[in-house]
C-alpha cells in the first residue's frame, strides 16, 4: 500500500472512531510500527492529526480570543443565527451562550412578540439593548475574558433558579465519538450546567468545528436536542452525526 493511501485510510478511521491507535493499525495492514507512527508525524507535522501516546486524535482546533472572533463576518453565522432564532417563540426563555454565532442569534430574535432572554455574556446582553420585545437577565460572576462569558460559583448559584426553554450552547469542536467540546475547564462546566437546567439544548455549528475534538468535553451529541449546520454542509460530514441527537436542523 502507498504512503497517500495508509494516510487516507488513517484519515478515515480517525473520522470514523475518533482515534487511532497505531498498533492495531500496523496489525491490521501487516505493517511495522515503526512504519504506521512514522506516518502519523508526517500527518501531525501537516496538521492533520494530533499525535498521542499510541496512536493519534482528532487534532484540535485553533482558539482565537473573542475580539479576533468578532472582527470576523460570516454569512454561515447570519444563516445559523436566523435558524436559531426562529425556533423561539412568545412568551419563553431562552438562554444564549457566549459567542460570535450566539451574538448572531441575538441580532436574529424575532420582535414582534415578547420572551426574555438570560446570558452569562455581557456581550450578548448588549446585542439585545435597542431590542423592542426582549426582557434581558445578565448572569454576572467571574469573567473568563477568552470568550467574555461569567464562571464560577456565583454564575452557577445563578443559573441554578432558572429554568430556560431553549439554551442555544456554542463550542469549539463537535466529533460524532467525542461529543460537544471546548478549550477551557471551567467554561465547559458552566455549559453543562446550563443545558442540565433548560428544557432543549440547541448547538449552532459551523464547518470546521465538525469532526475536531477540543480538550474539555461540554456534553455528548446526544445530550443536545438538536444541532443546526449550514445547508452547504456536504452530507458525508453530516452523515455521521445522524441518530445521535434528535434533530440535524438546515440553515
Amino acid at each position: 500500500m502507498l504512503t497517500k493511501q495508509r494516510k487516507s485510510l488513517i484519515l478515515d478511521i480517525l473520522r470514523r472512531d475518533g482515534q487511532v491507535i497505531a498498533k492495531q493499525i500496523a496489525e491490521d495492514l501487516s505493517l511495522s510500527e515503526d512504519t504506521i507512527r512514522r506516518d502519523l508525524r508526517e500527518m501531525a507535522a501537516e496538521g492533520l492529526l494530533k499525535r498521542v501516546h499510541g496512536g493519534a486524535m482528532p487534532v484540535a482546533p485553533d482558539l482565537p480570543d473573542f475580539s479576533t472572533r468578532k472582527g470576523v463576518s460570516s454569512e454561515v453565522k447570519a444563516r445559523l443565527g436566523r435558524k436559531a432564532a426562529s425556533l423561539v417563540r412568545p412568551g419563553q426563555m431562552i438562554f444564549l451562550d457566549g459567542g460570535t454565532t450566539t451574538a448572531e442569534i441575538a441580532r436574529q430574535l424575532p420582535r414582534d412578540f415578547a420572551f426574555s432572554v438570560a446570558t452569562h455574556s455581557p456581550t450578548i446582553a448588549a446585542e439585545l439593548e435597542h431590542h423592542p420585545t426582549a426582557s434581558v437577565i445578565l448572569i454576572g460572576g467571574k469573567l473568563y475574558k477568552h470568550s467574555m462569558v461569567a464562571v464560577g460559583s456565583v454564575a452557577m448559584a445563578a443559573i441554578s433558579q432558572l429554568r430556560p426553554d431553549i439554551f442555544f450552547l456554542g463550542v469549539t469542536a463537535a466529533h460524532p465519538v467525542h461529543g460537544l467540546s471546548t478549550g477551557d475547564f471551567e467554561e465547559a462546566a458552566i455549559k453543562r450546567h446550563i443545558a442540565s437546567c433548560a428544557a432543549e439544548t440547541y448547538v449552532p455549528l459551523t464547518e470546521e468545528k465538525l469532526d475536531h475534538v477540543s480538550p474539555c468535553q461540554v456534553l455528548p451529541i446526544s445530550g443536545v436536542s438538536g444541532i443546526i449546520l449550514a445547508a452547504k454542509v456536504a452530507s458525508t460530514l453530516i452523515e455521521p452525526y445522524r441518530g445521535l441527537t434528535d434533530e440535524i436542523l438546515e440553515a
